[in-house]
């Protein structure tokens, strides 16, 4: 099967270089034809599952624990802002 990896990076918003093209190219092919593969299996008597183990979710009652008054979570604080944590912008 043959792949246009140029294609698939653009649709999906990929910048690949020239370096990677050829690796990524036979690497999708490769998982492209195992899927070709596992179509031959024939599984029409098996029971769908999304999970094997049998196991479940084990969960507990939500319970309310007191937490902090906001001027004691704040007491510590370097800086703060109008009652909030203020931080230096890790974004521009």
């Amino acid at each position: 099967m043959k792949i246009d990896i140029l294609k698939v990076a653009k649709l999906a918003n990929l910048r690949i270089g020239d370096d990677e093209k050829n690796e990524l190219e036979t690497q999708l092919t490769a998982i492209l034809d195992y899927i070709e593969k596992l179509k031959e299996l024939k599984t029409e008597n098996i029971e769908e599952t999304s999970q094997v183990t049998n196991l479940e979710n084990v969960t507990r009652e939500d319970s309310y624990v007191p937490s902090l008054k906001q001027n004691e979570a704040l007491s510590n604080a370097s800086k703060k802002h109008e009652g909030f944590f203020e931080v230096e912008a890790i974004l521009e």
